[in-house]
């Protein structure tokens, strides 16, 4: 529960190997015959034989100009900027506080590897070669003098790396970029808060955020909290899925939405035996936002230097009207009182400062940009900027109003300090329509930027929004045509602005104070509901639904036209109290939106007028039909009799909840395969959600606890336990639990399949032999303690098996069950067994064996449950490795 250990999600790995290309990785080819430098000879990184390899350019003249002009480093400082920037990122690591082995990891780290790596390169560097970084709190992350490349290729890192990597799999310790841990510590998350994520993939943020929520419980119970974990990208989603599985909780939702058109939903409250009251209607909010947004993402070209390539000034001017609307969307599902954290891994003011000026101007007094210097106090952090200029298409401007008119609709007011001249972009705009190949193809290249592997986050034109000058149509004069010679190409000629904002609150961390990558991060609390009609006249005015995007709605086989303008209503960042939840999300991400027939959005568009879809998707469809094409529903499992014999089997005692809390993703009840469970917190979500007609698109949630299992022993349970869910259901089973020594439970997962003569303990074997077939427990019993005396709380130690007729087989993947045997092995003193070392008789002889149904690779979160199949239990054979 909430812990590492556990089987690792499964998703299917082809999704997760188009992320940005990590040049750092590349083994490149010499010339053959080129002279080699020192320490060249045996150096085997392949560089012989290719003739068209060149060194990787860590330069580019047009990054340095630009950094240079908005001076967000000293220039004294400049050169030790520009060094470190050139420099691979170190490798850093953070430890699961909340996995059962925290403490044994804690111990091999400080009493084994820090000490080995210390002695081994103490000449080398003057640092340590691995030491806590004194900012994280608990001493929990790590960080190395190592790049990811170093640690692969130095023979003297073999074992610290092959220790990383294990330990990552199985969710005990995530490898993540320092800077990248920084955000949630800002949230100050509690016990009982609802989290949302907006731009959650690739997932190592959601991931620390269910640490701190399952830190915050008491130890065996779960957690009041709850994470939602969004992203746009269905495959992005499918990476999230992969990294969060490995934390095990029944606390998270992972959703799949466009961030700045996450639904505002109408939630009801319900008394028992009354009917809906619309006067009772309240919105789900959240107590924290995380607002990771899309981004340049030029602070990590340390870890992906590709980026000095591909930088140009106009990534950050394309991206900076999408960034605005996801924190706007993010203050609007902010509870009063509540925190959100606005983050990216950009150096850029245009998509840190300016979007954080345009949020504190549109919400007023509502919103207020906390002074957090005493939080994290080891932490070296610089003020953010209180002025900035604009570049686009080479000229640099200190204010709106030298903008050509020509070029407002692309370089709007919010992108200056004071964020004036918004009448004369609305003029621009109603005037001047620009032509998305007159847009600087400085700005091309923004819809065209490659996800990064890890923390780095892009948007192109499936994503949040892309290119906002996408959907412009070109009506340039002749006369209108740019003079060249006008540009303003020097930066210190021109007049710059000053916010009135308190924008030094703000967070920069450059690379080169703390030997890390480059981030911005600002922490603004709601004291008050935003001012409804304000904030939506600024939005108004800055959005024009284009004639191709009405078209889409407008036309279709018989249908009359809707209303010009009334399909899509841009409220992102309001509060949505006396806003109509049709209007609310009228404008459903593309995906769902070209799924939908013409009729049915004809139908929502007239209801949102009248204000009442919302009424209509409640009662739209039944619950088991589900509302998003391509997405198995979530259904609730109400199946006493499987409910029944699952209790009875188990003996599960009357005080873990069940009711309401099992969950299933397949409508058909008879052909369940997989059942999850939800937390409190969780359910109630799921309650609601569907009594609004579904309005989240909900692509995982909960925890698998139950799996259905067919065998050939005669089983009277049909549904076997879960790996990832025994830790939370352990201290309330009561039946089908064997407790073995530690050296017959490291047998076990050495062996994974030991008949009943075999097993050193004989009363053990006899016991085992004497259980009902199907699945079991087995627990370890440390030393000669009683049976009596094992409490099976969270840090007791247990495996899922299958009883057979002749033998017992474990049920834990591969990885998990060599992870646990050097666990146990290291805390008892056992003699760590070699991989070969196998007894004939202990062998699988394909008699009764179970198949380690773990090692599935097809993603039960990707692939509809109605269409996978059962698994015979005595066809070890067929089982997929």
């Amino acid at each position: 529960m909430g812990g590492g250990r556990g089987k690792r999600g499964r998703t299917q790995r082809r999704h997760f190997k188009q992320g940005r290309e990590n040049v750092w990785k590349r083994s490149p080819q010499r010339p053959p015959g080129a002279a080699g430098g020192e320490g060249d000879e045996g150096r085997g990184d392949g560089r012989e034989g290719n003739p068209s390899w060149q060194p990787f350019a860590t330069e580019n003249p047009a990054f340095e100009d630009y950094y240079k002009a908005q001076q967000i480093i000293p220039e004294e400082e400049w050169s030790d900027f520009m060094n470190m920037l050139r420099k691979p990122l170190p490798a850093t690591f953070r430890i699961n506080a909340s996995c059962q082995f925290f403490q044994d990891i804690c111990s091999q780290l400080e009493n084994d590897f820090r000490k080995s790596l210390e002695t081994e390169f103490s000449d080398e560097h003057e640092e340590d070669a691995i030491r806590p970084l004194p900012w994280y709190p608990g001493n929990l992350a790590w960080h190395l003098n190592f790049s990811r490349m170093q640690l692969r290729r130095n023979q003297a890192l073999e074992s610290f790396h092959e220790f990383l990597k294990r330990e990552n799999e199985v969710g005990n310790i995530t490898r993540q970029e320092a800077v990248s841990m920084v955000p949630p510590l800002f949230l100050n998350v509690q016990p009982d808060h609802h989290i949302l994520d907006m731009c959650a993939a690739p997932g190592s943020k959601t991931f620390q955020l269910l640490e701190m929520i399952h830190q915050s419980a008491k130890p065996g119970l779960l957690p009041n909290a709850m994470v939602v974990a969004n992203d746009v990208d269905v495959q992005r989603c499918n990476l999230l899925i992969h990294h969060t599985k490995r934390m095990c909780t029944a606390n998270l939702i992972v959703t799949n939405h466009e961030a700045q058109n996450f639904p505002g939903r109408n939630l009801a409250k319900f008394s028992s035996g009354t009917c809906m009251d619309e006067s009772k209607l309240q919105r789900l909010e959240f107590d924290r936002v995380l607002c990771d947004v899309p981004c340049s993402g030029d602070g990590t070209v340390r870890k992906a230097p590709d980026m000095w390539r591909k930088w140009n000034a106009g990534l950050g001017n394309g991206l900076h009207r999408l960034q605005v609307e996801i924190a706007m969307r993010g203050i609007g599902l902010l509870k009063v009182g509540g925190r959100i954290v606005y983050s990216t891994c950009s150096m850029n003011p245009v998509e840190n400062e300016a979007v954080v000026a345009e949020i504190l101007r549109r919400c007023g007094d509502s919103v207020e940009l906390l002074d957090v210097s005493a939080e994290l106090p080891e932490l070296v952090r610089r003020p953010g900027l209180t002025t900035w200029k604009v570049r686009d298409r080479g000229s640099w401007f200190g204010t709106h109003e030298d903008v050509p008119r020509y070029r407002k609709n692309v370089i709007s007011p919010s992108m200056f300090p004071s964020g004036k001249g918004t009448m004369d972009s609305h003029m621009a705009s109603g005037s001047v329509e620009v032509n998305t190949d007159a847009v600087d193809a400085d700005m091309r290249d923004a819809a065209n930027m490659v996800e990064g592997e890890h923390e780095t986050k892009t948007t192109d034109d499936g994503n949040n929004g892309g290119n906002p000058n996408t959907e412009e149509t070109s009506k340039l004069k002749f006369d209108e045509v740019p003079n060249m010679s006008d540009k303003k190409s020097d930066s210190t000629s021109i007049h710059t602005e000053c916010s009135n904002f308190p924008l030094h609150r703000c967070m920069r961390i450059v690379p080169h104070d703390q030997n890390t990558g480059a981030f911005f991060i600002a922490v603004l609390q709601k004291i008050s509901p935003t001012n409804e009609s304000q904030v939506a006249e600024v939005i108004k005015n800055k959005h024009n639904i284009s004639d191709d995007k009405a078209e889409k709605l407008e036309k279709g086989p018989g249908s009359d036209k809707v209303p010009h303008g009334e399909n899509t209503v841009y409220q992102q960042g309001v509060d949505d109290d006396n806003v109509s939840d049709g209007q609310q999300n009228g404008d459903m991400d593309n995906e769902t939106s070209n799924d939908k027939s013409e009729e049915e959005a004809k139908v929502i568009a007239n209801e949102a007028e009248n204000g009442q879809a919302g009424t209509r998707d409640r009662r739209k469809k039944p619950q088991n039909q589900g509302r998003w094409r391509g997405v198995d529903p979530v259904i609730f499992f109400k199946d006493e009799a499987t409910i029944r014999s699952i209790v009875s089997f188990y003996g599960i005692k009357d005080t873990f909840p069940l009711e309401g809390h099992l969950v299933t993703r397949n409508p058909d009840a008879s052909h369940v395969k997989r059942i999850y469970y939800v937390s409190k917190s969780v359910q109630e979500v799921l309650e609601l959600n569907v009594k609004v007609g579904e309005r989240l698109k909900v692509t995982s949630l909960g925890l698998k606890i139950f799996e259905r299992q067919s065998s050939k022993d005669d089983s009277s349970c049909t549904f076997r336990l879960s790996s990832e869910g025994l830790p939370l259901l352990l201290p309330y089973i009561t039946k089908q639990i064997l407790y073995a020594s530690a050296i017959d439970f490291q047998h076990l997962l050495q062996y994974r399949t030991i008949k009943f003569p075999d097993f050193l303990d004989a009363k053990f074997g006899e016991e085992a032999s004497a259980q009902l077939p199907g699945c079991c427990v087995v627990a370890l019993r440390e030393g000669h303690e009683s049976i009596d005396s094992i409490a099976m709380g969270p840090s007791a130690i247990a495996i899922v098996c299958w009883k057979g007729k002749t033998n017992l087989c474990v049920m834990v993947s591969p990885l998990d069950g060599k992870e646990l045997l050097e666990r146990i092995s290291l805390r008892y003193g056992l003699e760590l067994p070699k991989a070969d070392d196998v007894k004939p008789s202990m062998k699988m002889d394909g008699s009764d064996e179970q198949p380690d149904l773990s090692t599935e690779t097809v993603d039960p979160e990707a692939v509809p449950e109605s269409k996978s199949s059962d698994m015979e239990i005595a066809d070890v054979n067929e089982v997929v490795e």
